[in-house]
């Protein structure tokens, strides 16, 4: 990883082995890890292109489902895996994620010769706006902006728009990452209003009700400071998985009851990774010339360290089977 500042200057590097041989940061593409998911089921288990519009519950105790293309079925367990706007959760009481206040320009460069990158993380903090990019497969790089916005503004789809913006926003900062966004198809480039939803003890609905449960951001929208969104949705499906083989295989428990552990179990580990992902994201968002004097001269290059910041991405559970 190396971290610069928007003049160029390297204000701190390392190599995550050299500093704990147990961390790692891997990056894939998530149409990629998707697939890779999906592969492992029955050709017939996923029905796509069914978004979900309404659910309710039947005087027989089950769940009504109601897609977009007004098919209904009747579930008697249902995993809801839907997303920050979950239809599942607002139906639960959940309140709407709040915005923080940031806006993130995303892409994904693509090289069909092969992409000329080393296996880098590299990440240049201003005032304001940072930005980064790293390579995740032989021929694609990722890359980000963020920058600071007193609302989301208006939805903005047009990829020539969103290329004037992210531009306007680098300024003269990186010709790399300006290369690697000119090498970015039009419908590789979103920009999204970043949220998030702190599920406060005592006053969150829990994680269930019933025979209904969240998974990932449906509960826990998190910003993506920590790089662990997506992850901790890999852990919930862990947990979740261990609770239900439980249930099921072993009678333990009932299926409401499986689904109530997962929570409790989970809750510990997503509450303060929310909260701690919306503090780094404020912080290293400040435009506040003292903040960012203070970021740039004394945190980065003399506190920031390979161990300790991966720390939060630790995550032991026993095997499956």
């Amino acid at each position: 990883m190396v971290i610069k500042s928007e003049d160029g200057k390297e204000l701190g590097s390392f190599n995550f082995k050299d500093e704990d041989e147990s961390q790692e940061v891997r990056a894939i593409e998530r149409k990629v890890l998707l697939e890779a998911l999906a592969n492992q089921l029955p050709s017939d288990a996923i029905s796509f292109s069914s978004k979900l519009s309404s659910i309710e519950r039947s005087d027989k105790g089950e769940t009504l489902l109601k897609l977009e293309d007004d098919t209904q079925m009747s579930a008697k367990i249902v995993i809801a895996c839907d997303g920050i706007r979950s239809p599942v959760a607002k139906w639960m009481g959940f309140p709407e994620p709040r915005y923080v206040g940031h806006i993130a320009f995303r892409g994904l460069g693509f090289y069909p010769e092969g992409q000329p990158f080393e296996q880098k993380v590299i990440y240049t903090y201003g005032r304001g706006v940072r930005a980064g990019y790293v390579p995740v497969s032989p021929t694609k790089v990722y890359w980000f902006i963020i920058n600071n916005s007193p609302t989301p503004g208006p939805k903005i789809t047009d990829p020539s728009l969103l290329r004037q913006i992210t531009k306007e926003l680098l300024g003269n900062w990186s010709t790399e990452l300006l290369n690697i966004m000119k090498s970015t198809p039009d419908d590789r480039i979103i920009r999204t209003p970043l949220v998030d939803r702190w599920p406060w003890p005592g006053i969150s609905p829990p994680a269930s009700t019933g025979a209904v449960v969240l998974v990932g951001d449906a509960w826990h929208p998190m910003t993506p400071n920590l790089g662990q969104g997506a992850c901790c949705a890999l852990e919930d499906a862990v947990v979740l998985a261990k609770k239900l083989a439980q249930a099921i295989n072993l009678g333990t428990m009932s299926i409401e009851d499986a689904f109530t552990s997962y929570g409790r179990e989970r809750w510990p580990r997503i509450f303060p990774l929310s909260v701690r992902a919306n503090l780094v994201g404020a912080f290293l968002q400040s435009d506040n010339p003292l903040v960012c004097f203070i970021r740039n001269n004394i945190v980065v290059p003399k506190l920031v360290r390979g161990g300790p910041m991966l720390e939060h991405a630790n995550f032991e559970f026993e095997s499956l089977y």
